[in-house]
This record gives structure tokens, C-alpha cells and sequence, in this order.
């Protein structure tokens, strides 16, 4: 069985904005694209337009409708992916320390060639994170894109998870947890933070931020300073086209 660092240099993962995401799947497209093309083997398809379509992803969206004990339903969109857990029960179950978590930045990752599909880290993953690739026989999970966060032949605007540069929301957001001044920890901080089914013990790297109440939001309207007149009075074409459809 592998063993568990028992500290990490650095704590890097991914804080998730419930209130904020909108159940676009364009992290779970761009997760797809990126690990299909670069790292390790790619996420294979199966019969992807026949009448049973099969395939490996490592970043799904599930949605959910919510009501509160009182107040209107809502519905909320629920990312899920590796948590990169710190007592990570995947790793302790690999009986050929396939998988294994970083001491430099606490990132799990799967050694592919030395990986027998047996599916123990698939059993003892409480949150249902790792999948098996069908065609190639090993098992897959989100490697927090490694191979990009790292390379410094990409922009420096570039080198941080497919999922959370696509984000049009803005829901997602990637940086160091040790470090008490990052951009993670001070949205986990300001925000409450939570941890993914904490009773399990896992203490999951990656947090949620919670959705808010949308019936205790004060509506804004975005486009309103936009839409503001600019002129009292028309003038010119706009004057001849008010007067003329006020006629009809």
C-alpha cells in the first residue's frame, strides 16, 4: 500500500463558488480537451454518438434544486472533481502505489504505467472522483493539469487549470492553500468555506463556497447604466423618427 506524506510543502487546489457557477460545463469541455490532447494517455470515448455513448471524464457538473426551510426553490450547479485530499483514502489503498500524492505541492496523482485497473481507489473514494478508462485499462482523476501549471513555455496568464481559465463565471479559482495570503485562502476565509462531506475524514484540499439565498439578494439589474437616455431631446433623424411614429 502507498503512504501519505506527512506534510506538503505547498497545498495547491481549487476553491468553487456555488453562488456564482452556472452549470455552463465549459470546465468540464475544457477538462476533457486538455487531458485528451497532453497529459498521460488520452480520456477515451465510447460509441460517443451511437445510442449508448460512454466516456471518461475527470470534472463533471451535477445540478441540484434546493429549498430552504423557507424561502423559494433555487436551483445550484455542483462541480465535482478530485479534491486532492490531505488523508486521501486512494492512495493508501493502491496496492501498486500508482497513486500517490506530491510532497512539493500536495497534488495526487495517478502513475499510469504502474497502474493494474484494479479500481480499489475508485471503491474508496467517498466522492466518487476517479474513473476508469475503459479502453485503456487504468484509472483517471484530475491531476490539477500538472503538465500545465508548470510550463513555462506558456503564458504566465495560462499556467493554471484548464477549468478555471474557461470559467466565464469566474466560479473557479486555483492557488496555494498553505499560504495564508493567497487568493484561495482568503476566499475560503471570507466566504466560509467548506469541506465536501467532512464526516468522512478525507480533509479535501479543494473547497465550496455557498450558494446564497437568492430571495434575500437584492436584485441588480446590470445593464441599467446602460440604458440610461443620453439626450433629453432627439435631435436630427432620431427627432424626425420620433415624431413620425408617434403618428401611428
Amino acid at each position: 500500500m502507498t503512504s501519505l506524506p506527512k506534510q506538503t510543502d505547498r497545498k495547491l487546489g481549487l476553491v468553487i463558488d456555488l453562488d456564482t457557477c452556472v452549470g455552463c460545463h465549459a470546465c468540464v469541455i475544457s477538462c476533457k480537451g486538455w487531458n485528451t490532447e497532453n497529459y498521460g494517455a488520452a480520456l477515451s470515448d465510447t460509441d460517443p454518438y451511437g445510442a449508448e455513448p460512454s466516456g471518461t471524464f475527470l470534472n463533471r457538473v451535477h445540478s441540484y434544486e434546493v429549498q430552504p426551510a423557507s424561502g423559494a426553490a433555487q436551483l445550484v450547479h455542483f462541480p465535482k472533481s478530485c479534491l486532492h485530499c490531505d488523508n486521501a483514502p486512494c492512495v493508501t489503498v493502491c496496492p501498486t502505489g500508482a497513486s500517490y500524492k506530491r510532497v512539493e505541492d500536495g497534488i495526487v496523482l495517478v502513475n499510469e504505467s504502474d497502474c493494474i485497473g484494479c479500481g480499489l481507489c475508485a471503491w474508496a473514494c467517498p466522492y466518487g472522483a476517479r474513473e476508469l478508462d475503459a479502453l485503456e485499462g487504468v484509472m483517471k482523476k484530475c491531476t490539477l493539469c500538472v503538465d500545465r501549471i508548470y510550463n513555462e513555455n506558456l503564458p504566465e496568464e495560462d499556467r493554471e487549470p484548464a477549468c478555471v481559465r474557461t470559467c466565464p463565471a469566474g466560479a473557479r479559482h486555483f492557488g496555494d492553500f498553505a499560504d495564508p495570503d493567497s487568493n484561495v485562502s482568503r476566499l475560503n476565509r471570507d466566504r466560509g468555506g467548506i469541506d465536501l462531506m467532512p464526516e468522512q475524514g478525507t480533509k479535501p484540499v479543494n473547497k465550496y463556497l455557498p450558494p446564497r439565498r437568492k430571495d434575500q439578494t437584492a436584485e441588480i439589474d446590470v445593464l441599467a447604466p446602460f440604458l440610461e437616455p443620453v439626450a433629453e431631446d432627439a435631435k436630427g433623424f432620431m427627432a424626425w423618427l420620433d415624431k413620425t411614429l408617434e403618428k401611428f
